[in-house]
């Protein structure tokens, strides 16, 4: 399941994202997701996230 938010960035980090998004061809919005999976899974490689089991369990 998906989810939907809003966040608000300064202007450089959204047109920077807006330009990577038009070199890569797709939209800004599905370029900053991507993005912020990236970054989630790379602090749980590092180890500021607890394992995905154990989130899990804890919502279940």
């Amino acid at each position: 399941m998906s989810k939907k938010f809003s966040v608000t960035v300064p202007d450089y980090v959204f047109e920077d994202l807006e330009l990577l998004a038009q070199i890569q061809g797709r939209p800004t919005a599905t370029l900053a997701a991507f993005l912020l999976e990236v970054a989630m899974r790379q602090a749980r490689e590092r180890g500021e996230l607890p394992p995905k089991e154990q989130t899990q369990e804890k919502t279940a």
